[in-house]
């Protein structure tokens, strides 16, 4: 319990930040060019999260939204910062509580991301955007829940879990599969409780 917060810093880690960031970014661009019901922007934050742990996490998720915000003018991701800095706290907390060693165990960790994103991004939503998220699917169930008189805040929530809980199981997924395809070298290089500092 005592190493949930804790942080490697070795070159390891130096190296996980940007390469996870550069799988964010280009997940975002993927999505957002098909116009895919669902996001695709955290696989390199819950990669960095189960890798280095929550604090590594929180990093990648919140400089990949401030990063692609200011390269591509999409000033809606700048403010969403914030809900990528929790979904890699969340992830990362639950993985080192042991739910990413097993299968159907990441699915909790799905279901804190996903949460997490809600829970966050709701709120946002409603003070930004009227209750918007900026997802056509999701957005579509927002104006279908102002259509039968749902509150803003109801609708806007319905709305982001519909758009993020499937993306996180998905981003789990294939973080989960990343992960079993890694070497154990190489992930032992995260790995708080050992010593081993060098791939040779």
């Amino acid at each position: 319990m005592g190493n949930i917060f804790k942080t490697k810093l070795n070159t390891a880690t130096i190296v996980l930040i940007p390469a996870c960031i550069g799988i964010n970014y280009l997940g975002k661009l993927f999505a957002s060019f098909l116009k895919l019901p669902l996001w695709l922007d955290s696989i390199g934050t819950c990669l960095g999260a189960c890798l280095g742990g929550p604090i590594i996490g929180a990093i990648c998720g919140a400089l990949n939204n401030l990063i692609y915000g200011l390269t591509t003018g999409d000033n809606i991701t700048l403010i969403y910062a914030i809900t990528s800095l929790f979904i890699g706290l969340a992830v990362g907390v639950t993985a080192r509580l042991g739910f990413m060693e097993t299968f159907p165990k990441s699915f909790v960790c799905a279901l804190a991301g996903g949460l997490a994103a809600v829970i966050v991004s709701t709120p946002l939503n409603v003070i930004f955007w009227g209750g918007t998220t900026g997802n056509v699917w999701g957005d579509a169930l927002f104006a279908s829940t102002q259509a039968a008189g749902m509150p803003v805040a109801l609708g806007s929530f319905l709305d982001e879990l519909v758009v993020d809980v499937p993306d996180k199981i998905l981003t789990i997924i294939i973080t989960f599969l990343i992960l079993k395809g890694l070497p154990k070298k190489l992930t032992s290089l995260y790995d708080v409780n050992a010593q081993i500092e060098r791939l040779d």
